[in-house]
């Protein structure tokens, strides 16, 4: 009778598993593929308007990418789970920096000469020492979330702003944005996957959270750690895709802005949604640990990719180390999660 009872315990927590790995699967997929779609469809309704390219690549591109985190970042918040929710943002900036330019400059080192890049890299580091800053009393409040909601619209006006003052001057990042908008799509269309893109993306997060959190208690982890790995690598496949697209078409200076943009809206949109939601309680890890980490590869890409005395340069070397840096940082985590200090 006993046998009975275990083995039907056994079956049911092996179907458990496999449904809660089903819908981090499917939830993935979805994710991206709704992310997607919300970008062409937007872009392609700017594009109808009369909207530049550049300010169609800076804003919508750069929001649509990080549209994954963000709406993740609500679902988790939503249901208390704010560890998955700052987890995938400093997450996703650490796959984006160390794996995705680190797999794209492995296929073809990347070459920075757009200025409007050089000018929003320090913006980058200034968003990351302003957020743990606002770390630093081991909370991210409600208060502090408006505070970075407000930085969120700041800095999209700064983008749109700059994007205007470098139009019609030649930036390398114009042409390539050029180069990519969807110009055969009606405007009727475009409405349509936008809404459709929307409307998955806000299922597809519930339902990559609803997955993560059960694998998270099943094996006996944080949710912090689940956000920081299994759910950041997810979220991050729009980053991979159009890092690495741009990288095989010589378009360097698309994948780099692209990692530039989606790190500036996971720090201030991504954490700015879930602790407006709800606040989001801090530990050691996550600041000495996880951001520490964060905040040593974004300064390591400044330095590699600024172009002190010219163009900026992210050689095949360098693309080693950060790969090296993204398994390193891995398996800190592992050892982290399995003998606990």
């Amino acid at each position: 009778m006993v046998y009975d009872a275990l083995s039907v315990y056994s079956s049911r927590f092996h179907y458990d598993m496999w449904l809660f790995w089903l819908a981090i699967a499917g939830g993935l997929v979805l994710l991206v593929w709704s992310a997607d779609r919300f970008v062409v469809g937007a872009s392609a309704i700017a594009h109808n308007l009369g909207v530049s390219a550049i300010n169609i690549g800076m804003v919508i591109m750069g929001f649509g990418t990080s549209a994954p985190e963000i709406f993740v970042a609500g679902a988790a918040s939503m249901g208390g789970n704010t560890g998955v929710a700052v987890g995938n943002a400093i997450g996703s900036n650490i796959a984006n920096i160390a794996l995705v330019l680190g797999l794209s400059a492995m296929v073809s080192p990347i070459i920075v000469e757009s200025q409007t890049l050089k000018r929003e890299f320090p913006v980058l580091l200034l968003v990351t020492f302003a957020v743990l800053a606002l770390m630093i009393d081991m909370e991210l409040g409600q208060m502090d979330g408006i505070l970075l909601l407000a930085g969120t619209l700041l800095m999209v006006s700064w983008m749109l702003w700059l994007a205007k003052k470098e139009r019609g001057f030649g930036d390398p990042l114009e042409r390539e944005f050029e180069s990519e908008m969807p110009r055969d799509m009606s405007t009727g269309i475009a409405i349509f996957w936008t809404v459709l893109g929307l409307v998955i993306l806000v299922g597809s997060a519930q339902l990559l959270v609803w997955g993560g959190v059960n694998i998270a208690k099943a094996f006996g982890v944080s949710d912090l750690v689940i956000g920081l790995t299994i759910i950041a690598i997810g979220t991050s496949l729009p980053e991979v895709a159009v890092s690495l697209t741009g990288s095989i078409k010589g378009e360097d200076d698309i994948a780099l802005g692209n990692i530039i943009g989606s790190n500036m809206f996971n720090l201030l949109a991504v954490l700015g949604v879930g602790s407006t939601i709800h606040a989001a309680p801090l530990t050691e890890e996550v600041l000495f640990r996880d951001y520490a980490t964060m905040l040593v590869l974004t300064v390591l890409l400044f330095v590699m990719a600024y172009g002190f005395r010219g163009k900026g340069r992210i050689n095949r070397f360098e693309a080693f180390l950060l790969l090296c840096a993204y398994f390193a940082y891995m398996g800190w985590l592992y050892v982290s999660e399995v003998n606990p200090i």
